[in-house]
């Protein structure tokens, strides 16, 4: 369970992280790319905030409310991801171009 409030506390710090980053950017795809890693970071809060929750509670209202954070997290993950992806190679094409 330490596991879980260990990940809960770093995702938090690299989501603030991230989006302090964002304001120091001046690339347009770069603050694209970095508030994509930090939609991760996001997801990843929620979703084991969700289950450090019910493993802390126990109880069925916990696991209704855990349930529908787990969801959200993911799909704030898999979301994140996508742009991640997206994002990383427009960057790389932007780099071949320049060179």
């Amino acid at each position: 369970m330490f596991i879980f409030v260990l990940i809960v506390v770093l995702s938090i710090v690299m989501y603030i992280f991230f989006k302090v980053k964002i304001l120091t950017l001046k690339d347009q795809l770069m603050m694209h790319y970095t508030n994509a890693k930090a939609r991760i970071a996001l997801g990843m809060f929620i979703f084991f905030f969700a289950m450090n929750q019910y493993l802390f509670y126990q109880t069925k209202l916990s696991l209704y409310i855990g349930i529908v954070f787990l969801f959200l997290g993911a799909i704030q993950i898999h979301y994140g991801y996508k742009l991640f992806s997206f994002y990383r190679n427009e960057i790389v094409q932007q780099m071949k171009q320049e060179e």
